[in-house]
């Protein structure tokens, strides 16, 4: 089968059931969603997570070399692969987490309370629940994954859902890409690094609060403007001049 429409399905699948995962984690355990409300995880409106789309192909990619790795011990085999699998998405949240934070003023999410983080971007807890997810993944889902390209193959037809998701996902991210240079103004109007985290849970309790309805998909979408918003956070957010200084 084509090796780009393998990678296709992988971000595909990846992608969705990673935005399925951050949304009960940030439901459920998030301190920045102190209320518990349904919050969208993502910064595209669609239900989808580019980073967990990414992050996929590498899990799938580093254990279908899993045959090759061979250290004469079964048990540290899956070690290493465990640990690579925990390196490689630490790598592409940090990538993703510091292109924001250095180059849009934007902190999509927030470890600088967590023990020995760098930057604030990951962190040594962090890593250890991508290991986790690795393991997950490895044990429970891989065999699944592989029956799952097989029937790709043979029904090749699916290959339009994939097409119609990169489509719609295109179209997202140019909205993104405008979402991110309007933050990016606002942040360097206050001289602030805008925590997204923080502003959507600002926001939802603010429709909350005003009795208005909140917007799931348009998580940024308030009767309040965006720069009013972040004018209200601007005491708890960190000056541009210090992340500069990391």
């Amino acid at each position: 089968m084509n090796v780009f429409l393998v990678f296709a399905f992988l971000f595909f699948i990846g992608s969705t059931f990673g935005w399925v995962l951050e949304l009960f984690y940030r439901r459920f355990f998030s301190r920045n969603n102190p209320d518990r409300k349904w919050i969208n995880p993502g910064f595209c409106t669609g239900p989808y997570l580019p980073l967990y789309g990414t992050g996929l192909c590498f899990l799938f990619m580093i254990a279908s070399v899993q045959r090759y790795i061979n250290f004469g011990n079964y048990y540290v085999n899956i070690a290493f692969l465990l640990v690579s699998m925990a390196a490689a998405m630490t790598v592409i949240e940090y990538i993703a987490g510091i292109m924001m934070l250095k180059n849009s003023h934007i902190r999509l999410w927030d470890y600088s309370q967590e023990w020995a983080n760098i930057q604030g971007v990951i962190c040594p807890k962090f890593s250890f629940y991508w290991g986790i997810l690795g393991a997950v993944y490895y044990f429970f889902i891989h065999p699944y994954i592989i029956d799952a390209l097989y029937w790709l193959a043979e029904n090749l037809a699916f290959s339009f859902v994939i097409g119609m998701f990169f489509g719609v996902f295109i179209i997202d991210a140019v909205n993104s890409t405008q979402l991110i240079a309007k933050l990016k103004k606002l942040s360097d109007e206050y001289e602030v690094v805008v925590r997204y985290e923080e502003l959507k849970s600002h926001i939802r309790s603010f429709q909350d609060k005003q009795k208005s309805k909140y917007n799931f998909f348009r998580p940024l979408y308030s009767e309040l403007s965006l720069s009013e918003h972040i004018r209200d956070l601007k005491q708890s957010f960190e000056k541009i001049g210090d992340i500069v200084k990391k």
